[in-house]
C-alpha cells in the first residue's frame, strides 16, 4: 500500500509538472506573439513617420520621392485630417487616440480610448481580441485632449507595454531622456518629464489618478504641490497652470 501511494504520488508530481510546464510554454508563445502584434503596428508608424514631412521626418509636401533616394516623402496630413502615419490604423480599429513614444525603452504603442467602457483595452489587443497585455489606453474621466491624460497600461514581466517607466526611477534616466512623445490623431505632442515617483494606488493618501480635471487652478497647483512632494529627484522642470499634463 505505501508503494502504491508512492507511485500515486510521484505521478501526480510528474503531472503538476507537466501541466505547469503546458502553461507556462502557453504564455510565453502567447507573450511572443502579442510582442510581434505590436512590434508590427509600431513598424508601420516608424515607416510613415521616417517619411512624412512633420517635425520628426524629412522636410517637403505632397507624396513622389525625395531627390537622389528612394525614400518617399509624404504629406504629414492625409486626406482624412488625421496625422498621415496614423491615418491606416486608425482605419484598422477607430478606437485608436493616439501614439505613446519613449526613446530607448519599448514604449511604441497605440493608445486606445473607450470613454464608455474605459478598461476595455486592459486585457485586449489592437485587434480586439483577448491578450494579455492589453493595450495602453486612456483611463476614466480622461481624454485625449484634456487638462492631464492619463495612460494606463501593464508592467509586463518582458518588458513590454509601460514597463519601461520603470527607468525614469533612475534620475540619470530622466537626464537623458526628458521628453516623452505622445501624439493624438491629429497633433504631435512632446512632454518634459515633471516628475517620477512611487505611490501605492487607491492606499496612498494623494490619489493621483483623481486628478483627471486641472482646467481649475486652484485644483492644479494642488496636483503640482504633490507631485513635487511625492517626486523621487527634482527632474528641473517647470511647470504652469494651462499646461497640458500627461501622467503614465
Amino acid at each position: 500500500i505505501k508503494l502504491n501511494w508512492r507511485r500515486i504520488a510521484l505521478f501526480f508530481c510528474i503531472a503538476v509538472f507537466l501541466v505547469s510546464g503546458a502553461l507556462l510554454l502557453r504564455d510565453l508563445i502567447q507573450a511572443s506573439q502579442e510582442r510581434a502584434a505590436n512590434e508590427a503596428l509600431a513598424a508601420m508608424v516608424r515607416a510613415a513617420r521616417g517619411g512624412d514631412s512633420g517635425p520628426s521626418g524629412p522636410s517637403g509636401s505632397g507624396t513622389g520621392l525625395q531627390d537622389g533616394t528612394s525614400q518617399p516623402v509624404f504629406p504629414k496630413y492625409a486626406a482624412s485630417g488625421l496625422l498621415y502615419r496614423y491615418d491606416a490604423l486608425y482605419n484598422m480599429n477607430n478606437d485608436m487616440a493616439g501614439w505613446l513614444y519613449i526613446e530607448d525603452t519599448q514604449i511604441d504603442y497605440p493608445v486606445m480610448f473607450t470613454p464608455d467602457d474605459p478598461e476595455y483595452y486592459i486585457h485586449r489587443g489592437f485587434d480586439r481580441k483577448y491578450a494579455a497585455s492589453g493595450c495602453l489606453f486612456i483611463g476614466a474621466g480622461s481624454a485625449p485632449d484634456g487638462s492631464n491624460v492619463l495612460i494606463y497600461g501593464h508592467h509586463m514581466k518582458n518588458g513590454s507595454m509601460l514597463a519601461g517607466i520603470m527607468q525614469y526611477a533612475d534620475a540619470a534616466f530622466a537626464q537623458a531622456h526628458p521628453v516623452i512623445h505622445f501624439d493624438t490623431l491629429t497633433e504631435e505632442g512632446s512632454y518634459e518629464v515633471v516628475a517620477a515617483f512611487y505611490t501605492k494606488a487607491y492606499t496612498s493618501k494623494f490619489q493621483y489618478q483623481t486628478y483627471t480635471d486641472l482646467t481649475e487652478e486652484e485644483t492644479f497647483n494642488s496636483y503640482i504641490s504633490q507631485v513635487r512632494r511625492a517626486a523621487a529627484y527634482d527632474a528641473g522642470t517647470e511647470v504652469s497652470f494651462g499646461d497640458q499634463l500627461l501622467t503614465l
